[in-house]
């Protein structure tokens, strides 16, 4: 049999969700946890991953916005507002940090530990313990490459047990983290809205974007609606639109289906009182949640 004909068949675009990272990143394993079948895309950056989306090389994107240790993902929420792409779903997954060395290295030998951003800080308490001097690098998939590359048994990464196993190194101590339920939530990001049927004993959330008018008490104002309607907002967060400090841009989390009146009134009552209200996506509410 030729290599040609015993090499799986490349997957076409729409079957194929973007990430950050490389293969074994947390992103990598949420792919495959919520999308077994579709085949992982690895990308350098987030804004990469989206543009994959946008672009047509994949259907989805796979993006982690939260985490319950190191809070949220704050390139995430910069990319939102300037990309043209779609909420469909959201995604949970156990985060167990491992520290990765080379084979033959042992947990005395380690000064320098690598990882993502965010990962670092999930960890804190063991790194303190260790007295390691801890490394930003570019994600937790490429820390354990770059510590398998270089060799160095004074070295070590923190990653996933997979990442370990796809770059051959040895798993000095397994589940860091600072706390036990240590979670990261994905959002999932498609080229066009995908409006869920609405079923009965769903539950659905609605994500948006808004800016409210420079008037005094606008935001109180603009989510009275949801208040009288009872409409459970899950996250607000805030942060400053275009380099200007008297105008904030909102991002806002809240449970409901356009098709409910309640939802309706909510969102006339958000429009009379902000400005540029962009719809982003509803979707079915996680099982994580509860």
């Amino acid at each position: 049999m030729t290599a040609a004909k015993s090499a799986a068949p490349q997957k076409s675009a729409s079957e194929k969700i973007a990430f950050q990272g490389k293969p074994g990143a947390y992103s990598h394993m949420a792919c495959n946890t919520a999308y077994p079948k579709m085949e992982p895309l690895p990308c350098p950056t987030f804004a990469d991953a989206f543009d994959a989306v946008d672009k047509g090389r994949a259907k989805y994107a796979m993006i982690p916005i939260d985490n319950s240790i190191a809070g949220r993902v704050a390139d995430i929420h910069q990319l939102l507002p300037r990309a043209k792409l779609s909420i469909v779903a959201e995604n949970f997954i156990p985060v167990h940090h491992c520290l990765l060395g080379v084979p033959g290295a042992k947990l005395e030998d380690i000064k320098t530990v690598f990882s993502h951003v965010h990962a670092l800080p999930q960890c804190r308490e063991f790194i303190a313990k260790m007295k390691l001097k801890p490394v930003v690098f570019e994600d937790t998939a490429s820390s354990a490459l770059k510590v398998a590359e270089e060799k160095d048994k004074t070295q070590a990464a923190i990653a996933s047990e997979l990442a370990g196993a796809l770059y051959g190194l040895k798993v000095l101590k397994k589940n860091i983290e600072d706390e036990s339920g240590n979670t990261t939530r994905f959002i999932v990001l498609a080229k066009k809205a995908e409006m869920p049927e609405k079923k009965k004993g769903q539950r659905y959330l609605t994500s948006l974007l808004f800016q409210v008018r420079n008037i005094p008490a606008a935001l109180y104002k603009a989510l009275g609606g949801f208040s009288t309607n009872g409409i459970n907002i899950t996250k607000l967060e805030s942060y400053l639109a275009g380099n200007k400090f008297h105008s904030a841009l909102f991002y806002c989390e809240f449970e409901g289906h356009p098709d409910d009146v309640a939802f309706q009134h909510a969102i006339d009552e958000l429009r009379f009182f902000a400005a540029d209200i962009r719809m982003l996506g509803t979707y079915p509410l996680h099982s994580y949640r509860g």
